[in-house]
């Protein structure tokens, strides 16, 4: 048996938020299962040791003209190469018209997807659940999990020196938009508060955007500088067994906050403004909202409104 799932939202969150539906077919069938994601998702850096994903299909779609997948004739490539593997099943994550034919043309036996050309109020959680119940009567209710082999942990914690006897804490302090990087002013005051109760170390994950090299700057320069290492010249294979060596993790809406819940490791997600399920999914997860307010969405705008305080008294609970 070969299945293809497609998950074709852009980015890590979204890929790392359909995992359990994808582990729930992998166990159903009793294969694993192969994936169409995006370029954009990285789904290769973070699922090549998973055991519930056989193959990643790389979606290159992203409006470029020059995208393999792009355009009339992308789809035609796009369905020479999944007709290559000979899948007996396809299970389609969203609504489009586009991937049905696809998948007609690419010669797979049975189709699954979503309602055609309903793609308005999909839920990125509640949707997929009723979809797997309807159509292969599956309950899913697990979290996110991805794995990581033990050598590449050992190593980690050879190389970046992590001791066992000091708190190891990941700092998720990008974001892919200005609304959702919390201030560094926030997170030097929780790593001031943490230091007075524990010796620590701070890994701070974060990419390559200026706006979001300005804040690593402001906490790299700091009185912290020696117990803070920047993560931002390494890959995100590179930075997952980091994070797994981590005891907890303070994480704005980004991808590090889904990779380090997918990973088991407890974390705090800061939500400024993102609907707070994309900080709740999962049972690692325990999210901080601004002062205020008592819901995040979109335009909540409230970036400068998460307390310190909050942050270290869910710490000591979590430590508890």
């Amino acid at each position: 048996m070969k299945i293809l799932a497609v998950q074709s939202k852009m980015g890590i969150g979204d890929t790392i938020i359909f995992l359990p539906f994808i582990k729930a077919l992998s166990k159903k069938f009793n294969t694993p299962i192969s994936l169409l994601a995006k370029e954009s998702s990285k789904a290769d850096q973070y699922l090549y040791q998973t055991d519930y994903i056989d193959k990643i299909l790389i979606l290159e779609r992203d409006k470029k003209l020059n995208d393999r997948h792009g355009g009339f004739f992308g789809s035609i490539n796009l369905i020479r190469e999944i007709k290559n593997h000979s899948f007996n099943k396809i299970i389609i994550f969203n609504s489009s018209l586009r991937f049905n034919l696809i998948a007609k043309l690419s010669g797979i036996p049975e189709i699954y997807q979503y309602p055609l050309l309903q793609k308005d109020q999909q839920h990125i959680v509640d949707t997929p659940k009723k979809f797997l119940k309807e159509k292969f009567n599956l309950d899913t209710d697990e979290d996110p999990y991805i794995q990581i082999d033990n050598k590449s942990l050992s190593d980690a914690v050879k190389n970046f020196q992590i001791n066992k006897n000091e708190m190891n804490i990941l700092l998720g302090i990008g974001g892919s938009g200005p609304t959702k990087r919390i201030p560094s002013k926030i997170f030097l005051k929780t790593i001031e508060k943490l230091t007075e109760i524990k010796k620590c170390k701070f890994f701070l994950a974060t990419g390559k955007d200026h706006a979001e090299q300005i804040i690593l700057n402001e906490i790299t320069q700091s009185k912290f500088k020696n117990i803070c290492i920047p993560l931002d010249n390494l890959s995100i294979k590179e930075i997952l067994p980091i994070i797994k060596n981590c005891d907890f993790s303070i994480c704005n809406d980004t991808s590090f906050s889904h990779l380090s819940a997918a990973l088991s490791v407890k974390t705090i997600t800061l939500m400024a403004d993102t609907p707070l399920i994309y900080g709740n999914y999962s049972s690692k997860m325990y999210p901080i909202i601004p002062d205020g307010e008592n819901n995040v969405e979109h335009d909540t705008l409230g970036k400068d409104k998460i307390d310190p305080q909050k942050i270290f008294n869910k710490i000591i609970e979590i430590i508890n």
